[in-house]
């Protein structure tokens, strides 16, 4: 879009019922950002109160209209976004303006690419608009959503303020308070109180302006320090002349607060300035410190006795956290076909179901606009699995009332086309109840990316979403994800070394499910801590029906003893592959890079021997030629002092190189120290972090 320029939403997308604004920019710097703000103005183009102004200090609507959801990182600088529940937004409300500022005396003109675009309810993108002009502006009107015929239109606005958010808040119609240094000091003034002052006499009339009498002074008691301060005399604060102590001050026995009637305390406004946050010092330890002593935790652990005791915790504290942190409440919702909107959460529910009542985990609510959206909540910790007639039965309770999904949590992963519980369903009943599954793993996952690479928008959501993840993460929460390869573990693996385990034994298929939950949980993890997208890749030769691929993978394994899989880590030169030979006992991690585009081919060998110079030792390294075949190898240890050594000596043509690390794996099928599922873990991490990211990036170029 231009400047100026319109579109209506209806004409772009049949789904903008709720739509998605980014803004976005990028800073020569590193250094350049900027903080959004969401204005509701009437016909008049007026807000209708303090109320309808959105920003960092009131992020969200109390309808689920706005919700400001805070800043996602790209590669040189940052995207804010916001949703709009365009059906929940006020009948009176003819227009909704996107604005941001900066501050500290920053100006947009020293961004880059500033702009916006929208994208619909699906997430796909509509529209974008670049301005070109944003000139040394501390504020910036990026565009603005209005009513026209009962349907809703962008227009592309891009125009500055220089007096910064406060005076673009005023304009239209806020009354702000953008004093930060005074309003702290009005709350330090309110904290500290007028305990244990006194009040010095005899303050000579004339030096009060007009004649106006001063208000006495007042003084710490016995302190024999003279204070200077301001006081209210007729309305008009008055500065006073240090008062000297060179001896005893006379008082008076009543404090200010009985000798002055205090003023009414006016209706806070909204304070567009930021509170200046300042980490606390790191204490030294006091001679009464233990090493065993253990820091005070919102959710403790220690007195989880049962699995029962496991559930019950579990899931209130994550419900209440949901409830709490609206982005990470919508992340785990918006998946279920859940509204953006105000949610509710209960623990601990009894429903009517025939003479005995039914007692699920818990409940989600999400109103929307008058609307509710309801799910029911089974929990299980502890790898315990879930019961199906419990999820039946809560799916009938559903149905009958009107509710729209019941939501499994567990500590399994469900795979596509194996559901984890299966259900009947009713089909004359005209009411559908979706069942919707959530493992542990996604959780934290969801927590991970947002406390430590997307972030939250404020300091107390994150440390709840710190809280959550070390709760999580404990060893006694019961929510550890995927830990159990299953019983057919051990039969199978004895069945390949002994040479008996046939194709079509259902007990490799168990195998080869569990397997592939153990990837998807390795992508989880592995993408919560880098931030980074990790998804298993599943090749189309292998077919389109899941039960089919992990028969023919069944089979595989019968034959040859191996289990493998491949990563895709967004921004690695290439695919990260995963074997487990179950008769030698090894687990392979490998990854195939191509050759460069330029160059020579000791030119090649030398710049990747170079890279790898913090590798293991015990690095395979093998060249890749024409015609898929393998070409030289050796260790790292061996290539560093002649790297020539990978090069073919017949002159073929090399295609690219294959780098492998070998470890032994865990025998028992739990994730114990010797288990399967931790030396998995433990190879991909230690080939990630020792091999994987000291490789070039795709795209980037090294002289």
């Amino acid at each position: 879009m231009v400047k100026g320029a319109n579109v209506g939403l209806t004409a772009l997308s049949e789904d903008v019922s709720s739509v998605m604004v980014s803004l976005g920019w990028s800073s020569p710097t590193g250094e350049g950002d900027a903080d959004v703000s969401v204005l509701l103005l009437t016909a008049d183009g007026k807000v209708r109160s303090d109320a309808d102004f959105y920003f960092y200090n009131n992020p969200v609507a109390a309808d689920g209209s706005v919700q400001l959801l805070g800043k996602t990182p790209t590669s040189d600088g940052n995207e804010d976004r916001i949703t709009f529940d365009l059906t929940a937004i006020p009948a009176d409300v003819e227009q909704v303006v996107v604005a941001a500022s900066r501050y500290n005396g920053a100006r947009f003109g020293d961004l880059d690419d500033v702009r916006v675009t929208l994208a619909d309810g699906s997430g796909e993108g509509l529209l974008r608009f670049s301005i070109e002009d944003a000139g040394a502006v501390g504020a910036l009107l990026f565009g603005e959503l209005y009513r026209r015929a009962g349907d809703w239109k962008f227009r592309a606005i891009g125009q500055g303020y220089e007096s910064g958010l406060a005076g673009l808040a005023q304009d239209y119609g806020v009354d702000v308070d953008d004093d930060a240094e005074e309003a702290e000091a009005a709350e330090s003034a309110e904290v500290a109180g007028v305990s244990g002052v006194a009040v010095a006499e005899d303050v000579p009339p004339e030096e009060t302006p007009s004649g106006a009498a001063a208000e006495p002074v007042a003084t710490e008691a016995g302190s024999g320090a003279a204070i200077e301060v301001e006081v209210e005399a007729v309305g008009a604060a008055v500065p006073l002349a240090a008062v000297p102590a060179p001896g005893p001050v006379p008082v008076v026995e009543q404090i200010v607060s009985e000798s002055v009637e205090a003023p009414a305390k006016p209706v806070p406004r909204p304070r567009t300035a930021k509170k200046k946050v300042t980490l606390p010092k790191v204490a030294k330890k006091s001679l009464a410190e233990n090493d065993s002593w253990r820091a005070a935790r919102l959710f403790p652990v220690s007195a989880l006795k049962s699995d029962r005791d496991r559930e019950t915790r579990a899931t209130s504290v994550l419900l209440s956290v949901m409830a709490q942190v609206p982005e990470f409440g919508r992340r785990l919702t918006a998946g279920f076909g859940a509204p953006a909107g105000r949610m509710e959460m209960f623990t601990e529910v009894s429903l009517p179901n025939g003479d005995s009542p039914r007692r699920p985990d818990g409940v989600i609510r999400v109103e929307r606009a008058g609307k509710l959206w309801t799910a029911l909540v089974e929990t299980k910790t502890n790898g315990n699995a879930l019961k199906p007639d419990q999820v039946q039965a809560y799916t009938e309770i559903a149905a009958r009332r009107g509710y729209e999904a019941v939501i499994t949590l567990s500590n399994d992963v469900e795979l596509d086309g194996s559901p984890l519980v299966d259900v009947k369903t009713d089909g004359r009943r005209k009411h559908k109840v979706a069942l919707r599954h959530l493992s542990w793993a996604d959780v934290a996952h969801q927590a991970q990316m947002l406390i430590r690479h997307e972030g939250v928008g404020n300091a107390a959501h994150a440390w709840l979403l710190q809280e959550l993840l070390h709760y999580l993460q404990h060893e006694n929460s019961g929510c550890h994800g995927f830990q159990n390869m299953g019983p057919a573990w051990v039969p199978v693996r004895n069945g390949i070394d002994d040479e008996t385990l046939c194709q079509g034994d259902r007990r490799a298929v168990e195998v080869v499910e569990s397997w592939e939950r153990l990837v998807r949980q390795v992508c989880l993890r592995l993408g919560g801590e880098l931030g980074q997208k990790v998804l298993p890749v599943q090749r189309a030769k292998r077919g389109t029906d899941p039960r089919v691929r992990r028969a023919a993978l069944a089979d595989q394994l019968c034959l040859a003893g191996r289990l493998d899989s491949e990563l895709r880590i967004e921004g690695t030169p290439g695919i990260l592959a995963l074997s487990a030979d179950l008769r030698t006992g090894k687990l392979r991690t490998s990854i195939e890079i191509a050759k460069p585009e330029q160059g020579y081919p000791l030119t090649w060998a030398k710049r990747l021997i170079r890279q790898l110079s913090d590798a293991p030792a015990d690095l395979h390294v093998e060249t890749l030629l024409d015609g898929h075949v393998g070409g030289p190898r050796g260790t790292l240890e061996r290539l560093r002092p002649e790297p020539g050594d990978i090069l073919p000596k017949n002159d073929a043509e090399i295609t690219g190189f294959r780098l492998s690390l070998f470890r032994s794996m865990g025998n028992t099928r739990g994730s114990a120290e010797s288990g399967f599922i931790r030396s998995v873990d433990e190879a991909v991490d230690r080939f990630h972090d020792n091999v994987v990211v000291h490789l070039d990036r795709p795209g980037s170029t090294r002289r």
